[in-house]
């Protein structure tokens, strides 16, 4: 169990950790299918697609951390 199961079904970071690992091992998956395939437009394809990816994880990682101005809580 991770430390994120324990939080309330409710809470976005029980979500946003999960997602974060998904999109990780998803853009890894297409890293390793780049060395696996020979077309160069794939390849390019793969890697765009991989490099999307972790930009999107990105973001799950800054709303988590709330530091950007758009992530930050309000107070209520």
């Amino acid at each position: 169990m991770s430390n994120t199961d324990a939080l309330p079904i409710s809470d976005p970071l029980r979500h946003t950790a999960k997602i974060q690992v998904r999109l990780t091992d998803l853009a890894e998956h297409l890293r390793e299918d780049v060395q696996k395939v020979d077309e160069p437009r794939a390849q390019a394809l793969f890697e765009t697609a991989a490099e999307v990816l972790l930009g999107l994880r990105n973001a799950f990682v800054d709303y988590e951390k709330g530091e950007e101005p758009a992530w930050q809580r309000s107070a209520s």
